[in-house]
């Protein structure tokens, strides 16, 4: 039930918030005229059909159609859920949210969660405890030594060790009390056949991983012998989804903001390494590929994102995925390369700090490091190896904005590969304009999963879908108008499924008396009757073209609801006569006459 405190915060949310400025931190805009107009950061396009209109409050996309105010944007590009993205923008806005009343099962879950962090804070304190002040702890720390890691970065990540034993963590966890489900739930224990629970990290120096908010949600273990696996993580738990966490952002996200740019590698111990050289503005995934939730969760910090992979032919690959995954998201891409083909840790440890950091400042842009990546695997001395290169530099070129860059960068491979310029030109302008077919590049199975991307479609426009637009968007800057649509057109009978939705919520919006706004319309509206509202308002004329349109277009609604209703009354009128109820029949097509003299006017 909505309370008028929360109407209050979400109208004050809205309302300190600017669309354009929001949208801008995403997507490069350029105004023309009274909107802005940019590419669509929803889907893979080069000619701007996305659009925002900044009186208005509203987003839309001609190319993919999403649309909606300032909450539906953030909730599109966070991938959050709409409440979710006004209490992120009240947190940028320094808003304090309201606290509303919880359900009984809202603060029984509220309370396993938390308790579930507190079994978690429990374990990162044992595993410290068993590595720093216990004898069990001596294999880990000479480990971490091994590796360079210093006592002082021991202590910042509270680094630990699980013993060689079944049940150290759980017999004294469970002695103080721990539900056996609890452990279990955590990823900490496992069942057993016969019953009862046993550790699942045993012998292994542990790192604790934390959210953005630095709250232990899992942990990684590895292991000091030639068992395996070499790394085990948490599983996923309801507080360990590895696909959104990256470890370290905790401590890195102002380092990241400072530095204006983030530092990626592949492994947790890499990052730690990299940490304790000095390099603070670094972070990892987990075991997983580079998603997209990993790159917008630090294009909130900064737009440079470096990658630091391997050096191996695993990491390469690696990094030719991450960078698929961030090329379109308006970041600026560099690549750390590393040389020997060795990874951040064993370089630093090898080299230094001090090399590592020069690493960092000769970092390569996405086009010199994909043309170096495509020259040293590709077999370029035969007209089809130099085909095959030039497609696999297709994507890079298509990417780069800037016309200026993009032709150099065009000339630049013709003459690397010792093609025709004329010839890499034929194929860019061909990939621009059908890059679905020239540029297609099928994700991996779990990337696919978790995109959020939309794809672009094209909708057929009817002139009764248009007309109904264009009255939709009288209505809703003129709500006085609603009473002279529909004593021209009952709301039920608007032919546009889509369309009626909106009209017969405006309606009950005129009906209890409540103005409609852009967040109102969002949170009471499906998907795609919020984006159809979107686009409706988006496509406004000025007052005076617009004034015409209203009645060209509210007539053209009115003639066809007319044309409905002859046809419909026409049809009983016959089924009545043939099932011999001939008054009845005469009554039906009396009424359906006077339909088609109004049609005939």
């Amino acid at each position: 039930m909505r309370s008028a405190e929360m109407d209050e915060f979400v109208e004050r949310v809205e309302q300190s918030s600017d669309i354009v400025a929001v949208v801008s931190q995403y997507v490069a805009l350029k105004r023309k005229g009274g909107r802005f107009w940019g590419c669509c950061p929803f889907h893979q396009e080069h000619t701007p059909s996305f659009s925002v209109v900044p009186d208005k409050g509203f987003f839309y996309c001609f190319g993919c159609h999403a649309g909606g105010n300032v909450f539906k944007f953030l909730s599109l590009i966070e991938n959050v859920s709409y409440f979710e993205a006004i209490k992120l923008q009240a947190e940028k806005l320094g808003i304090p949210i309201p606290e509303r009343p919880k359900s009984p099962q809202e603060r029984e879950r509220e309370q396993k969660l938390q308790d579930l962090l507190k079994v978690n804070e429990m374990a990162r304190t044992f595993f410290h405890n068993c590595l720093v002040m216990t004898h069990y702890g001596e294999e880990g720390k000479a480990y971490f030594a091994g590796r360079g890691i210093s006592a002082e970065t021991i202590e910042e990540f509270s680094l630990g060790y699980a013993p060689d034993a079944w049940d150290k963590l759980t017999g004294a966890f469970l002695k103080r009390g721990v539900p056996e489900a609890y452990l279990v739930e955590c990823g900490l224990a496992q069942q057993r056949r016969e019953g009862g629970v046993y550790d699942r990290f045993r012998h292994r120096v542990m790192i604790p991983i934390a959210d953005e908010r630095g709250r232990i949600v899992g942990f990684g273990g590895r292991v000091l012998d030639d068992s395996k696996p070499k790394y085990l993580n948490t599983k996923e738990t309801v507080l360990f989804n590895k696909r959104r966490l990256l470890f370290g952002l905790d401590r890195s996200h102002r380092a990241i903001s400072q530095e204006g740019r983030a530092i990626v590698v592949e492994g947790y111990m890499d990052a730690i390494s990299v940490f304790d050289a000095g390099v603070r503005n670094v972070v990892a995934s987990l075991g997983t590929s580079f998603t997209q939730e990993h790159c917008k969760k630090l294009l909130r910090y900064a737009k440079e994102i470096d990658f630091c992979y391997d050096s191996d032919e695993a990491g390469q690959n690696a990094t030719v995925r991450a960078l698929t995954i961030a090329r379109d998201t308006g970041a600026v891409v560099k690549v750390i390369i590393v040389p020997d083909g060795k990874d951040p840790d064993e370089y630093i440890r090898k080299h230094g700090a001090a090399a590592f950091q020069t690493l960092i400042e000769h970092a390569l842009p996405l086009v010199d490091y994909r043309l170096r990546y495509v020259l040293s695997h590709v077999r370029y001395d035969t007209l089809e190896g130099k085909m095959q290169a030039l497609r696999e530099m297709l994507p890079v070129l298509v990417g780069i904005k800037n016309a200026a860059e993009r032709s150099e960068q065009t000339k630049r491979l013709a003459r690397a590969l010792l093609l025709d310029e004329g010839v890499v030109r034929e194929e860019l302008a061909k990939a621009q304009h059908e890059p679905q077919r020239f540029l297609a590049q099928p994700p991996a199975r779990e990337e696919a999963a978790a995109a959020v991307r939309r794809a672009p479609a094209r909708r057929a426009d009817s002139a009764l879908q248009k007309a109904g637009r264009i009255v939709m968007r009288a209505v809703w800057q003129d709500a006085t108008l609603l009473a002279h649509v529909e004593a021209m057109i009952p709301l039920e009978a608007v032919p546009d499924e889509v369309q009626r939705s909106v009209f017969l919520y405006l309606r009950d919006c005129a009906a209890r008396g409540e103005p409609w706004d852009a967040v109102r319309a969002a949170a009471a509206l499906d998907e795609a009757a919020a984006e159809e509202l979107s686009r409706a308002i988006v496509e406004g004329e000025d007052a005076g073209v617009a004034a015409v349109a209203y009645d060209d277009s509210l007539r053209l609604l009115r003639r066809t609801y007319l044309t409905a209703r002859y046809a419909a009354l026409s049809r009983e009128a016959e089924a009545l006569s043939r099932a011999g109820e001939a008054e009845a029949a005469l009554a039906k097509l009396a009424e359906a006459r006077k339909f088609k003299e109004e049609m005939d006017d």
